[in-house]
């Protein structure tokens, strides 16, 4: 759903009109984010019923939690929240769980945010793992923004849960290549985000990243910026990778009719 989150802030879509988009684009399923709820046990039958109705499948419910809290108070809600986000989950009919690490935060070094990220995880991954339910950890931010931070939090909470949530727009941020970081953590993977960047002009203001040599970069549709989708569509191949691939579309053009139409063209091409 955040593919069209320019258009839900413009108040052209909520979720359940976001679930009828999707069907129209004949879709197999639909990623939905706490973000875009207002009321879950209200409207959870509805998002249910609409999507049996489809004929499509929830294929994750993700969350955004941020372990990077300096209060023991504020950690413990965002763990609650991650458990009730599982809960949720199965409850919409998916075993996934996109989650976070945590948002870099002035004054908290490295060491102190990585400790509460393994904290808050390790309890989510034990609550997750009763449950049935795997969480897919994103490279994103600070904190695992690269492959090799990513798969360090993983193998210090060693759950069998948690695994990798593959964008593979969100490695060029933080100066890594993303088809070498695919490689890195193909044999984690449980969803793959499809999202594509390429230069940003210097009028740009929206969705505008600058990596760690000051290149600014912004989000494009797929196959029309610099990730090699085609080089990561064969990593995960022969990884054996099975899983879903979730478009994530975060460039300029009018999302509707425009940017993710284009995408998910570029999506069956890829996919085949």
């Amino acid at each position: 759903m955040y593919s069209c989150v320019r258009a839900v802030q413009a108040g052209q879509l909520d979720l359940t009109g976001f679930i009828d988009y999707a069907a129209a684009q004949g879709v197999a399923g639909v990623e939905l984010l706490d973000i875009f709820w207002t009321d879950a046990e209200r409207e959870i039958p509805q998002v249910k019923r609409r999507v049996a109705e489809a004929g499509m499948d929830v294929a994750v419910f993700s969350i955004s939690n941020n372990f990077i809290q300096p209060d023991a108070s504020d950690r413990a809600q965002e763990l609650a929240d991650l458990k009730r986000g599982v809960d949720i989950a199965l409850e919409l009919g998916t075993d996934i769980v996109r989650v976070f690490s945590g948002s870099a935060r002035q004054g908290v070094s490295q060491q102190e945010g990585g400790a509460w990220i393994l904290e808050g995880l390790s309890a989510g991954a034990a609550y997750a793992e009763a449950r049935g339910v795997t969480l897919a950890l994103e490279n994103h931010g600070k904190f695992a923004g690269r492959s090799d931070q990513v798969r360090d939090i993983i193998d210090a909470v060693a759950s069998p849960v948690l695994r990798v949530n593959l964008d593979t727009g969100n490695f060029l941020p933080v100066g890594q290549n993303p088809t070498e970081a695919a490689q890195h953590l193909a044999d984690l993977v449980a969803l793959v985000h499809l999202k594509d960047m390429r230069p940003a002009a210097t009028d740009e203001a929206n969705h505008v990243f600058a990596d760690p040599t000051g290149q600014l970069l912004t989000g494009s549709v797929i196959g029309e910026g610099l990730v090699d989708l085609a080089a990561i569509r064969a990593v995960m191949d022969d990884a054996g990778y099975r899983g879903w691939w979730s478009l994530e579309y975060e460039g300029g053009e009018e999302p509707l009719s425009v940017g993710v139409p284009r995408s998910l063209a570029a999506a069956r091409r890829l996919l085949g």
